[in-house]
């Protein structure tokens, strides 16, 4: 019996090989306040998704057919006091995987919703009362807030963000690790909490205290007190056989790798425009 190579038409083998696509799509991270900001949601078909998700199954999407890739950029850090939480992070998209970003940090300085953390794909970390809450599937709650002196680290793909106690900043979630390109890179992490005592630290693209989060991993932006730090734009990546090309939108920042044998991998890392395959 003899092969066809994936993606090539053959009598004997009744038609094209499918276009199957695995996929790695992460949301904008949130931006900080007192609390921290929570990571963007992560979604995959390439290994364990946020939140504790098993992996999701990877797309059978037509060739010459367009589907869209959104990156979203990462939510707008508030200085404390300003009458607002962090902004959420924008969500990412490919075909019809969606993740929702991360959760804004709560501030000081007001009363009621805005002390507490933001909901999103990972929650933002609390100034008073309870972390924000995390979309099932892309991650995880942000950390409580308890003496208002102070803010819970945001959640993170991987993990919870850390209840701020004794005026120390809670810890920001971890991200998760994805080996899609070939190499194992973890992202999505939570960003840490500020506190009066201490401050909670960060890993995996989240920030420190006043950091923003990292370009392209979703991290939640780093509580503080009188800076604005910002969350880290998410990232769309695609793997799928070598015998098929993509063209990519004028909208899109991309690159492809043909590193891994039998694959194509592409990374997308800014903007919004239609892909397709031949």
């Amino acid at each position: 019996m003899s092969l066809v190579p994936w993606g090539i038409w053959s009598a004997s083998s009744g038609g094209v090989s499918p276009l199957v696509i695995n996929y790695l799509v992460i949301a904008g991270g949130g931006g900080a306040s007192l609390g921290g900001g929570g990571a963007g949601g992560f979604r995959t078909s390439a290994g364990t998704s946020g939140g504790g998700a098993s992996a999701e199954t990877a797309l059978t999407l037509s060739p010459s057919t367009n589907y869209t890739v959104t990156i979203g950029a990462g939510g707008a850090g508030v200085v404390n006091g300003s009458g607002q939480k962090g902004g959420i992070g924008n969500s990412s998209t490919f075909a019809t995987v969606s993740c929702i970003g991360g959760g804004g940090g709560g501030t000081g300085g007001s009363s009621g919703s805005f002390n507490r953390g933001g909901d999103g794909g990972s929650g933002g970390g609390a100034h008073i009362g309870a972390g924000g809450v995390a979309i099932s599937g892309q991650g995880f709650a942000g950390g409580d807030g308890t003496t208002g002196n102070g803010g819970g680290g945001g959640g993170g793909a991987g993990s919870v963000g850390a209840t701020e106690y004794g005026q120390i900043g809670g810890n920001g979630g971890s991200g998760v690790s994805s080996s899609i390109s070939g190499t194992a890179i973890s992202r999505a992490g939570g960003g840490g909490g500020w506190g009066a005592n201490g401050q909670g630290t960060s890993t995996d693209g989240g920030g420190n205290t006043g950091s923003d989060g990292t370009v392209n991993t979703g991290g939640g932006g780093g509580g503080a007190l009188t800076a604005a730090a910002d969350g880290g734009s998410g990232i769309v990546v695609i793997k799928y056989a070598n015998s098929f090309t993509i063209t990519v939108g004028a909208g899109l920042t991309s690159s492809t790798s043909t590193a891994l044998p039998g694959y194509k991998v592409t990374t997308f890392t800014a903007g919004t425009a239609n892909v397709s395959f031949v």
